[in-house]
Parts: C-alpha cells; sequence; structure tokens
C-alpha cells in the first residue's frame, strides 16, 4: 500500500461512503490507512463532503504529521496500527445501533453465527475514556485483543481491515449485529452458540475467506468450477 494518491482518493470515497451508508452521520467518524512507514488519516472536523484527496493527513508513529491537523482519534489509529502489524485500515464511525449498544456497554454475544466475522466468540465492549486520550486508545487496544472490530463505551464502534473494503463491510456487519442484538433484546436475553460451535463456524469463515466452500462432517461436498470440458 504505498501509492499514497491512489489511497487518498479511495479514503475520501469510503468516508463518503459511510455517511451514505448511513453507519455515519456528519463529521463523525474517522479513518486512517497503512503507508509506507507511517499512515494517512482523515483530517478533524472536515466534511466529508467537501474533503479532497489532498486534506488527508500524512501521520509518523512518532505522532508528527504533514498537512491539515489529523482527527482527534489519532492516538487509537496510530496504536492500533502500530501494535497490528496484519492490519492496515481502521475504521470508526457512530452507527446508530452499535453506538446504542455501546452507551449500555453492552459486549454483543454470539446470539448469531455472524459474531464471527469479528474474529471471536464475542463483539466486546471497550470502557468509556474521554475522546481522542491516550485512555480511550489503550481500552480499545483491550477490546480489540484477538479481535477484528469493537464498540467503544458510549462512544461508536471501531472495524478493521487489511483493506477499505474489507473495513467498512465489517463495520456495516457489525451495525447490522447490533441492529438484530437490539431487537433481540426486546423479546428477552437471546440465547447464544457455545464456544465449541463458534471455533467451527469461525474455521468454515477461514475457509470461505479463502474461497474455499466449507466441507460439512468431511464429505467433501465442495462446491466446484464445471470441468470446461464437460
Amino acid at each position: 500500500m504505498t501509492d499514497g494518491s491512489a489511497l487518498r482518493r479511495e479514503m475520501v470515497d469510503v468516508c463518503r461512503r459511510m455517511n451514505s451508508s448511513g453507519i455515519n452521520q456528519g463529521n463523525a467518524g474517522n479513518l486512517s490507512v497503512r503507508c509506507s512507514d507511517g499512515f494517512l488519516i482523515t483530517p478533524s472536523s472536515l466534511p466529508y463532503e467537501t474533503m479532497t484527496p489532498e486534506d488527508i493527513v500524512e501521520m509518523d508513529f512518532d505522532g508528527t504529521y504533514v498537512g491539515r491537523r489529523p482527527s482527534s482519534e489519532w492516538r487509537f489509529h496510530r496504536d492500533i496500527l502500530r501494535e497490528r502489524q496484519e492490519i492496515n485500515v481502521v475504521l470508526h464511525c457512530h452507527s446508530l445501533y452499535a453506538t446504542t449498544l455501546a452507551c449500555h456497554h453492552k459486549t454483543i454475544p454470539s446470539f448469531h453465527y455472524m459474531t464471527g466475522v469479528a474474529g471471536g466468540t464475542t463483539i466486546r465492549c471497550a470502557g468509556y475514556a474521554t475522546f481522542g486520550t491516550q485512555a480511550l486508545s489503550d481500552n480499545a487496544l483491550v477490546a480489540l485483543k484477538d479481535r477484528l472490530a469493537c464498540l467503544l463505551g458510549q462512544h461508536g464502534q471501531i472495524s478493521l481491515g487489511k483493506t477499505m473494503e474489507a473495513a467498512l463491510w465489517l463495520a456495516n456487519e457489525v451495525e447490522t449485529l447490533s441492529r438484530m442484538y437490539v431487537q433481540a433484546l426486546s423479546l428477552g436475553e437471546p440465547p447464544v452458540l457455545s464456544d465449541e460451535e463458534m471455533a467451527r463456524v469461525i474455521e468454515q469463515m477461514k475457509k470461505m475467506s479463502y474461497g474455499q466452500a466449507p466441507d460439512p462432517e468431511g464429505t467433501n461436498d465442495l462446491a466446484r468450477p464445471r470441468d470446461a470440458a464437460v
């Protein structure tokens, strides 16, 4: 991920899609992408509708930057990218249902198998800390341990990915799961899948991510391309 101009254009596009998809509103949320020895991050308090690629801020991991003032949440973007070398993108938004759960400091349990998209049996909620602080970053790192997404107490959500498309997709999935969980709670606390079942689910998801269909019960019953000679 070294073409800075292409990354900047894509970042602007993804930010606008965050708002148009409904997972973010106004100037809230922010996005960062690993680039060379540092990262690119959205600027502070600039509407996505008027943001241009030139407005994207270049930062180093020591906190120095070039250009406009970076997002107030630059600390957790920096710390996540520094700690999680397998991650290239950090996306933060204030999606409605995820934030609703975060206001109650609720972790999303494995009430639905798709909880596994975040990499574990739960999507944790980080403890509250003031926005823009090192304390918030520290809390987020704890909640994201072995996970690709978390909620931020009384704040919003964070989703990670190797690409911007992956992070945006995951943020939408977290919001969908949050909405389902809020609605399920209206009927009472829903049952949850066992850790053993979630381990099977996550393994199936890993297979799917490599373009392989699940192989239930070892039957080798795989969807496969028809032989060209047939």
